[in-house]
């Protein structure tokens, strides 16, 4: 069950910012504009309203019209897999459920942050959310946003327990964590990195690929990372794992996706607004990020 849709979500799945106006409204055709480009660059995917898209900002009616919006937009070329977890279980239900309506090739459900629910409670909430749609369900563990780990046992669990439940996308900065992930869950369980320094490596290991953030800046290289690996390329995508650092590191100096929308703003693909509290990255900070664009030749040097 779900084999061929397990199939084609592998690779870079690229987590969409959420773009506003000068108004701080969704700008719908800014995320349109978005999604063209990361088809043409190559991308494997693309999820919208998850951590990247600040979906705590968003109402739920605007978490709706992104996932429509990126939905419509993609019209079957390449897999969407919308974000629709919340701290909220109620909240969560109805916008996983949504997303199957429109839909959706799977969804994106994060561990409740916050709340700090335990390992029996998380079951329970993801069986609950698993239960209640017939679309595959990747989870979400990233513990420095929530607060909470999603133990390998659990996770085990819920694998077995619940047959949609097809992937975890492991924010994790454990290493050892990850890789008891595939062997409790099995290799066929897709697992994919959610942290830029560890997506080289979770393909080392068995990983389906990755959900980078700094796929927003540079798509066709996170892409190409995924593809070299993938064509045996292994020293070539070494290479570019390496050259991608620092542009990763700056990237996540202050709280994503604040560096990430100034850095799209410098490309001009966006006006990089943030909703508050969220506000820009320093001047120092902008000054690196532009450094890094341009020794990656994304933009154009400024001469002096």
């Amino acid at each position: 069950m779900f084999e061929e849709i397990k199939s084609r979500l592998r690779g870079s799945i690229s987590p969409i910012i959420t773009p506003f106006d000068e108004n701080l409204e969704v700008d719908v055709e800014a995320l349109k504009g978005l999604i063209e480009w990361h088809i043409e660059s190559g991308s494997h995917g693309i999820s919208v309203t998850g951590t990247t898209g600040e979906p705590s900002s968003l109402t739920t009616l605007e978490r709706e019209l992104v996932m429509e919006t990126a939905i419509k937009a993609a019209n079957g070329r390449i897999p969407v897999v919308p974000g629709t977890g919340s701290a909220n279980q109620k909240e969560t239900l109805h916008l996983t459920k949504r997303a199957q309506e429109m839909g959706a090739d799977a969804a994106l459900v994060i561990v409740p942050y916050y709340n700090r629910p335990n390992q029996q409670a998380l079951y329970d909430h993801f069986k609950t959310v698993a239960d209640s749609v017939d679309i595959p369900i990747i989870v979400y563990n990233i513990p420095g946003r929530t607060g909470v780990n999603l133990e390998v046992k659990t996770l085990a669990r819920l694998a077995k327990d619940c047959k949609n439940i097809i992937g975890v996308k492991e924010s994790n900065k454990d290493f050892e964590h990850i890789n008891r992930v595939l062997l409790n869950c099995g290799r066929d369980f897709l697992l994919y990195s959610g942290i830029e320094l560890l997506c080289y490596p979770m393909l080392a290991i068995g990983g389906a690929g990755h959900f980078a953030a700094t796929a927003c800046v540079a798509p066709k290289e996170v892409a190409d990372l995924y593809n070299l690996w993938q064509a045996g390329e292994v020293d070539k995508a070494l290479d570019l794992h390496y050259k991608l650092m620092p542009l990763n590191d700056v990237l996540f100096k202050e709280t994503n996706p604040g560096p990430l929308k100034t850095a799209m703003g410098l490309l001009g693909k966006i006006n990089p607004a943030l909703r508050p509290p969220m506000g820009p990255p320093s001047e120092a900070l902008t000054n690196e990020i532009r450094k890094e664009l341009e020794a990656l030749g994304l933009i154009e040097s400024i001469k002096s």
